[in-house]
């Protein structure tokens, strides 16, 4: 009695009374059949030929229902992972937290989830509550109630075509509201992750959060340092690309979980420059994905990550470094302490450091060094990194400009462009400083040529690719090895090349 009182005050459902879900047919739930996959529609009929219960759940049902096609279709069935993997010809169990069968139909992916238990007092957790490992099966009420949220614990059935609703999602879909399912804070600690859910979710659908599914996050907020790495980032990634990136990240800082996902975001976003920088990089995305266009990853961490490289940049060069070698310093020092936190995938690392790199090769455009450039495998990410710089006021509009004349120009006006530039334009050659005189005892000839690639400026021909140490590739050191380095160094090797695809660009 005491139990039901307190659920009752603190707005939480009685689990037990759910039980009987809500049956709601066509005409009261609208969902389309033509937007239901046909592999969907195939899984749930072979699964209920042979004897076996089969719905579409979660956000498959949750965008069906909001007249949105889903980009993934979810299948939860009473039948084993091992009974799953027998009735199709592609199917491979998966999960070691819980197990999962992915079925593949050509290109598409089907995940198919047997029906979860409620019995989890048993199950290994850490010290902090999370569930480590739960293998336990149920029935479809019990699986209804681990769903994390009303609106994801609906189940829809394309051979009937009926929905049913255990805990009043549809309730809450029209009311436009985010509801956990059971405590906030048991939830939360099992799963820590479910509030970064929360946060991608209100933002993407524009629904508020329900007050007490919202009260425990910002105090909670540290358990996601308890979570693997690479689920964080997976669903930072989500989180990023879900159409609404701004108003997520707005949304994080708000709910106090913005830390340790993204350390200094938070500093950028209070500064003009830099809020206006990451602003309009993720309003380009936010397009993109909202045009059916495809987003490199790369080039969006590249851009949220770019003030914390500058700063670190201009720091290592006021300390004396020179601006090629501060670079590489600066996207090592960042990746580094951001690898930790979000295991950031070595592709995506690559991507980000020819992005950068890419960015002082900009302002040499004399010579041979503008066609160089041009047939560089990343060069419309790294343009279209620049312009976001010009955009946001960091460096002069013109740069910009000169670049994208010169990239839709024919060779005849290209040749024009550069040599206006080498016979004394706005990028003319640069006089070189007087060297420091105890460069000459360190390294002589090989210092001053080092000091030339450092400083990008001098003969037209001059490529500071040509000066890279062998084996560190487009990331590796700018100077000659005898030349004293200020910051820590590189490990050999590290980064690699630009030897993969070019990549999809953020911005048209």
């Amino acid at each position: 009695m005491i139990k039901k009182f307190i659920r009752k005050i603190l707005g939480v459902k009685d689990a037990h009374s759910n039980s009987e879900p809500e049956i709601l047919g066509p005409e009261q739930h609208g969902i389309d059949p033509k937007m239901v996959s046909s592999n969907a529609v195939r899984v749930t009929s072979s699964l209920q030929e042979a004897g076996f219960e089969a719905f579409v759940v979660g956000g498959a049902v949750r965008d069906l229902l909001l007249g949105v096609k889903p980009k993934d279709f979810d299948i939860a069935t009473n039948a084993t992972p091992e009974q799953v993997k027998k009735l199709f010809r592609r199917a491979f169990i998966i999960g070691r937290r819980f197990q999962i069968v992915h079925v593949m139909f050509g290109q598409d992916l089907l995940e198919v989830t047997t029906f979860r238990g409620t019995a989890t007092d048993n199950a290994p957790k850490d010290e902090h509550g999370r569930v480590l490992r739960d293998n336990t099966f149920g029935t479809q009420a019990e699986d209804a109630e681990r769903r994390d949220f009303t609106i994801n614990a609906m189940y829809y059935n394309p051979a009937t075509q009926q929905v049913l609703d255990y805990h009043g999602g549809m309730r809450d879909m029209r009311a436009k509201l985010l509801r956990i399912i059971g405590q906030p804070e048991t939830r939360y600690r099992e799963d820590p992750v479910r509030m970064l859910r929360v946060v991608r979710f209100a933002a993407k659908l524009k629904f508020d959060i329900e007050p007490t599914t919202a009260a425990p996050i910002s105090v909670m907020a540290p358990l996601i340092n308890n979570v693997p790495a690479a689920r964080v980032f997976d669903e930072m990634l989500k989180l990023l690309m879900s159409g609404s990136a701004l108003a997520c990240l707005l949304q994080l800082r708000k709910a106090g979980l913005h830390h340790g996902l993204l350390p200094l975001l938070d500093v950028v976003l209070e500064q003009p420059l830099g809020f206006r920088f990451v602003t309009l990089a993720l309003e380009a995305t936010d397009k993109r994905i909202a045009s059916g266009k495809t987003v490199s990853p790369g080039f969006l961490f590249a851009s949220l990550l770019w003030h914390q490289v500058l700063e670190k940049w201009n720091a290592y060069q006021a300390s004396g470094e020179f601006p090629i070698p501060a670079l590489h310093l600066a996207a090592d020092e960042v990746l580094e302490s951001q690898t930790e936190k979000l295991a950031l995938q070595r592709k995506i690392g690559s991507d980000m450091r020819d992005i950068w790199a890419m960015q002082p090769r900009f302002e040499r455009r004399n010579g041979k060094n503008p066609y160089k450039l041009l047939e560089h495998v990343r060069f419309r990410a790294g343009y279209d990194f620049l312009l976001l710089r010009c955009s946001s006021g960091e460096i002069e509009q013109e740069l910009g400009d000169w670049w994208s004349a010169f990239y839709e120009a024919d060779e005849t006006i290209r040749a024009e462009m550069v040599t206006a530039i080498s016979s004394g334009g706005a990028a003319g050659k640069r006089k070189r400083p007087p060297r420091r005189g105890t460069r000459l005892e360190e390294g002589g000839e090989a210092a001053d040529q080092a000091d030339h690639a450092a400083e990008h400026g001098g003969d037209d021909d001059f490529d500071g690719d040509d000066l890279h140490a062998e084996g560190e590739g487009e990331y590796g050191a700018a100077a000659a090895p005898k030349r004293r380095r200020r910051g820590p160094r590189r490990k050999r090797g590290e980064g690699g090349g630009p030897d993969t695809a070019p990549t999809t660009p953020t911005i048209d």
